[in-house]
């Protein structure tokens, strides 16, 4: 028997329509974490949407499954793994387990006063890269957030308004790590809509830099 879904788990279902169409393994991340960053943490509402894929053997449940396992945290993860390894259906043509790491650059905090910046790069078969500025008086809250395929741009543009020093991968995540724990205790706190569009994208990189 099927699981019966409320309005917000179909939704959730449904967000997953477009992902077997999908080549770009960083769009099928963006597609996702732009609509479901804000329930991340809701066990109970992954419990029933993996069991659901898993009652539903299709190509598009097949690629719904593989991204919640890429993107969700925690148990969530899990499940949603163990429900795409029964391979009841064609696996999506883009893999979320080739994200490799570049470069990261932090910049000098004494140029714009009470804010750190953080660039780091990344790259599945082209880059791309993540810009976050962190409010260091409020707390050291992530207030901005954004994603660039132009890295080259987007370093050159930092450089001109910051100075810029390279950074291991492992400490700006740490960095990054610090920032976002602290926003989603204080969620009410403003930050930029990006920040939570492109939140499950980040986390999923903080996540993958501080567990190698």
């Amino acid at each position: 028997m099927r699981t019966r879904l409320t309005k917000l788990q179909q939704a959730v279902v449904d967000t997953g329509r477009p992902l077997p169409q999908l080549r770009d393994p960083l769009e099928v991340e963006m597609t996702l974490s732009a609509c479901l960053g804000k329930i991340a943490n809701n066990e109970e509402l992954w419990d029933a949407v993996v069991r659901h894929l898993a009652d539903v053997p299709s190509r598009r449940s097949q690629a719904l499954l593989r991204a919640l396992e890429g993107l969700l945290p925690g148990r969530p993860s899990e499940w949603a793994a163990s429900a795409a390894n029964q391979k009841q259906a064609d696996e999506p043509p883009w893999n979320l387990k080739g994200l490799t790491f570049g470069e990261c650059w932090i910049g000098d905090r004494s140029v714009d006063a009470g804010y750190l910046t953080l660039l780091t790069s990344y790259a599945y078969d082209e880059p791309h890269a993540m810009v976050f500025m962190i409010d260091e008086i409020s707390g050291s809250i992530v207030r901005h957030a954004f994603l660039t395929r132009d890295v080259e741009d987007a370093v050159v543009r930092m450089a001109e308004q910051v100075r810029l020093e390279s950074i291991t991968p492992e400490a700006a995540h740490w960095l990054l790590s610090r920032s976002y724990d602290r926003f989603e205790r204080r969620p009410g706190l403003g930050v930029s809509v990006d920040v939570h569009y492109t939140r499950l994208v980040a986390r999923r990189r903080i996540g993958l830099a501080l567990s190698t």
